[in-house]
Protein backbone atom coordinates (compact mmCIF):
# COMPACT_ATOMS: atom_id res chain seq x y z
CA UNK A 1 0.00 0.00 0.00
CA UNK A 2 0.94 3.73 0.37
CA UNK A 3 1.81 6.11 3.26
CA UNK A 4 0.04 8.98 3.68
CA UNK A 5 2.03 11.63 5.23
CA UNK A 6 0.67 14.71 7.13
CA UNK A 7 3.36 17.59 7.28
CA UNK A 8 2.87 19.07 11.09
CA UNK A 9 -1.01 18.38 10.99
CA UNK A 10 -2.77 21.34 12.78
CA UNK A 11 -6.92 20.27 13.08
CA UNK A 12 -7.62 17.36 15.25
CA UNK A 13 -10.98 16.50 13.48
CA UNK A 14 -8.69 16.33 10.14
CA UNK A 15 -6.30 14.04 11.59
CA UNK A 16 -9.28 11.61 12.73
CA UNK A 17 -11.16 12.01 9.65
CA UNK A 18 -7.98 10.40 8.14
CA UNK A 19 -7.50 8.22 10.70
CA UNK A 20 -10.90 6.38 9.98
CA UNK A 21 -9.76 6.52 6.38
CA UNK A 22 -6.74 4.91 6.82
CA UNK A 23 -8.79 2.23 9.23
CA UNK A 24 -10.68 1.85 5.76
CA UNK A 25 -8.37 1.45 3.27
CA UNK A 26 -5.14 -0.46 4.98
CA UNK A 27 -3.06 2.59 3.91
CA UNK A 28 -0.50 3.13 6.40
CA UNK A 29 -0.64 7.11 8.24
CA UNK A 30 2.10 9.05 9.28
CA UNK A 31 2.33 12.38 11.18
CA UNK A 32 5.33 14.59 11.36
CA UNK A 33 6.13 16.88 14.28
CA UNK A 34 4.99 19.34 15.68
CA UNK A 35 1.77 18.44 15.75
CA UNK A 36 -1.17 21.13 16.62
CA UNK A 37 -2.87 19.26 19.00
CA UNK A 38 -2.42 16.37 21.31
CA UNK A 39 -2.83 12.57 20.17
CA UNK A 40 -5.70 12.43 22.68
CA UNK A 41 -7.25 15.02 21.49
CA UNK A 42 -11.41 14.21 22.15
CA UNK A 43 -12.05 15.87 18.99
CA UNK A 44 -9.47 13.81 17.12
CA UNK A 45 -10.72 10.19 18.82
CA UNK A 46 -14.21 11.95 18.08
CA UNK A 47 -13.30 12.28 14.33
CA UNK A 48 -11.87 8.78 14.02
CA UNK A 49 -14.68 6.60 16.16
CA UNK A 50 -13.18 3.54 17.23
CA UNK A 51 -11.13 3.47 14.51
CA UNK A 52 -7.61 3.90 16.21
CA UNK A 53 -6.98 0.84 16.79
CA UNK A 54 -7.65 -0.29 13.21
CA UNK A 55 -4.83 2.28 11.82
CA UNK A 56 -1.57 1.91 11.34
CA UNK A 57 -0.37 5.43 13.12
CA UNK A 58 3.25 6.58 13.77
CA UNK A 59 4.53 9.68 14.72
CA UNK A 60 7.85 11.49 13.76
CA UNK A 61 9.72 13.94 14.98
CA UNK A 62 10.65 15.48 11.31
CA UNK A 63 10.01 14.37 7.06
CA UNK A 64 13.89 13.17 7.28
CA UNK A 65 13.34 10.61 10.08
CA UNK A 66 9.74 9.39 8.25
CA UNK A 67 11.80 9.01 5.05
CA UNK A 68 14.69 7.57 6.81
CA UNK A 69 12.73 4.70 8.42
CA UNK A 70 10.27 3.95 5.62
CA UNK A 71 12.61 4.70 2.13
CA UNK A 72 9.34 5.43 0.00
CA UNK A 73 9.71 4.97 -3.53
CA UNK A 74 8.55 8.21 -4.31
CA UNK A 75 7.20 11.68 -2.32
CA UNK A 76 4.66 13.07 -4.14
CA UNK A 77 3.51 16.27 -2.66
CA UNK A 78 0.39 18.04 -2.59
CA UNK A 79 0.13 21.37 -3.12
CA UNK A 80 -2.11 24.27 -4.82
CA UNK A 81 1.19 25.72 -6.79
CA UNK A 82 1.82 22.72 -8.75
CA UNK A 83 0.84 21.97 -12.39
CA UNK A 84 -0.06 18.65 -12.96
CA UNK A 85 -3.48 17.09 -12.10
CA UNK A 86 -3.48 13.72 -9.07
CA UNK A 87 -5.40 12.11 -11.87
CA UNK A 88 -2.42 12.01 -14.35
CA UNK A 89 0.05 10.01 -12.19
CA UNK A 90 0.00 6.55 -12.00
CA UNK A 91 0.54 5.74 -8.34
CA UNK A 92 2.62 2.79 -7.56
CA UNK A 93 3.39 0.72 -4.03
CA UNK A 94 5.67 2.27 -1.81
CA UNK A 95 4.42 5.86 -2.72
CA UNK A 96 4.45 8.66 -0.51
CA UNK A 97 1.53 10.84 -0.60
CA UNK A 98 2.62 13.87 1.43
CA UNK A 99 0.04 16.66 2.85
CA UNK A 100 1.22 19.88 4.55
CA UNK A 101 -0.86 21.91 7.19
CA UNK A 102 -4.18 23.19 6.88
CA UNK A 103 -3.12 26.94 7.27
CA UNK A 104 -0.18 26.72 5.19
CA UNK A 105 0.43 24.28 2.92
CA UNK A 106 4.07 22.22 2.19
CA UNK A 107 7.27 24.46 3.11
CA UNK A 108 8.42 26.30 -0.55
CA UNK A 109 12.14 24.62 0.22
CA UNK A 110 10.39 20.75 0.31
CA UNK A 111 8.22 21.48 -2.63
CA UNK A 112 11.24 23.18 -4.78
CA UNK A 113 13.22 20.08 -4.04
CA UNK A 114 11.17 17.53 -5.54
CA UNK A 115 10.87 16.99 -9.26
CA UNK A 116 7.51 18.90 -11.29
CA UNK A 117 5.71 15.14 -11.87
CA UNK A 118 5.98 14.81 -8.13
CA UNK A 119 4.05 17.78 -7.25
CA UNK A 120 0.59 17.16 -7.64
CA UNK A 121 -2.64 19.75 -7.39
CA UNK A 122 -6.63 18.74 -7.26
CA UNK A 123 -8.47 20.62 -9.62
CA UNK A 124 -10.83 23.73 -8.31
CA UNK A 125 -12.81 27.45 -8.87
CA UNK A 126 -9.80 29.68 -10.28
CA UNK A 127 -11.21 31.69 -7.00
CA UNK A 128 -10.61 29.00 -4.73
CA UNK A 129 -8.09 28.88 -2.12
CA UNK A 130 -7.64 25.23 -1.01
CA UNK A 131 -9.96 21.97 0.06
CA UNK A 132 -10.12 20.94 3.41
CA UNK A 133 -7.16 18.42 4.45
CA UNK A 134 -9.01 15.47 5.45
CA UNK A 135 -11.49 15.57 2.06
CA UNK A 136 -7.98 16.23 -0.19
CA UNK A 137 -6.56 13.29 1.62
CA UNK A 138 -9.74 10.80 0.69
CA UNK A 139 -10.13 11.88 -2.86
CA UNK A 140 -6.24 11.43 -3.77
CA UNK A 141 -6.57 8.13 -1.31
CA UNK A 142 -9.41 6.89 -3.81
CA UNK A 143 -7.89 7.49 -6.79
CA UNK A 144 -4.91 5.75 -5.90
CA UNK A 145 -6.60 2.61 -4.74
CA UNK A 146 -8.71 2.67 -7.66
CA UNK A 147 -5.84 2.60 -9.87
CA UNK A 148 -4.96 -0.66 -7.84
CA UNK A 149 -8.13 -1.84 -7.98
CA UNK A 150 -9.23 -1.78 -4.62
CA UNK A 151 -6.60 -4.39 -3.51
CA UNK A 152 -7.38 -5.44 -0.22
CA UNK A 153 -11.05 -4.92 -0.26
Amino acid sequence: MLDIVLYQPEIPPNTGNIIRLCANTGYDLHLIKPLGFDLNDKQLRRAGLDYHEFANLNVHDNLDNYIQARKPGRLLAFTTKAKNCYTDIQYQPGDALIFGPETRGLPAEFLSGLPDQQRLRLPMLAASRSLNLSNTVAIVVYESWRQANFKGS
